[in-house]
């Protein structure tokens, strides 16, 4: 089936000595995989692999197929030219961090357009904004939203936060976040990407969030694993 649809570059890697296989979340039908035949060799042509940086915006007119097999893109053009995401070190390691966490997080070859939306608006925030530094905090804990494990906030007052039940609580349990750490963790709750600058996280306290977000990732997603960009990230922004 031919569609014409908006999409987010996920990941690319190399298939033979001149192709790609680049995975894309789809408005219309989520994740899609895409072989992209010869793109590496071929001089011209309207397919290009500088396309398909991480968390690229396109438009592409392609040819989807069965479920779980690989299709292919007749046309392709960059929806959102980003100014900055690309070319400034802190957001080009989120960027990849952020892409290797939705790689692992989304598998529904589905239409989500709420989440679309979410990403779409996200990535161009992150673009045009320069107090980026908890960024991929807040995007982590919204995202959980549409992964349908955000946690529960009725109790949002108690001494712990249980990383299993996604809930607060004043029942300690293996699996809870407490004392400073906890304290670090609700300044994301209740805030949008424009009041980040008013949160205040030292390195240590980022970095203790973070892991935060990563252990709950991996407790509710099945297959999920810690990006490879994780110490990155933790080492720019140290």
């Amino acid at each position: 089936m031919i569609e014409v649809t908006k999409a987010i570059v996920i990941s690319t890697i190399k298939f033979g000595d001149t192709s790609l296989i680049a995975t894309c979340y789809t408005e219309k039908s989520g994740i899609k995989a895409y072989l992209l035949k010869g793109v590496l060799s071929a001089k011209k042509g309207k397919i290009k692999p500088a396309y398909f940086q991480s968390l690229n915006q396109l438009i592409l007119t392609a040819n989807h197929n069965n479920k779980g097999t690989l299709n292919s893109i007749r046309d392709i053009e960059i929806v959102s030219f980003y100014q900055s995401l690309h070319s400034d070190i802190k957001k080009q390691t989120i960027a990849l961090f952020l892409a290797e966490i939705l790689y692992y997080s989304i598998k529904e070859e589905e239409r989500n357009e709420a989440l679309y939306s979410y990403l779409e608006t996200s990535f161009l925030w992150l673009d045009t904004h320069n107090d980026i530094s908890n960024f991929h905090l807040l995007f982590l804990l919204n995202l959980t939203k549409f992964l349908g494990f955000y946690p529960e906030t009725n109790n949002f007052n108690s001494l712990y936060f249980d990383l299993v039940e996604g809930n607060f609580t004043n029942l300690r349990s293996s699996n809870s976040v407490s004392g400073e750490n906890l304290v670090q963790f609700k300044k994301l709750f209740g805030i949008n990407f424009d009041a980040l600058h008013l949160v205040q996280f030292n390195a240590i306290n980022r970095q203790a969030v973070l892991a935060i977000l990563i252990q709950y990732f991996e407790f509710h997603l099945s297959g999920f694993k810690k990006p490879k960009s994780f110490n990155v990230l933790k080492a720019v922004f140290s």
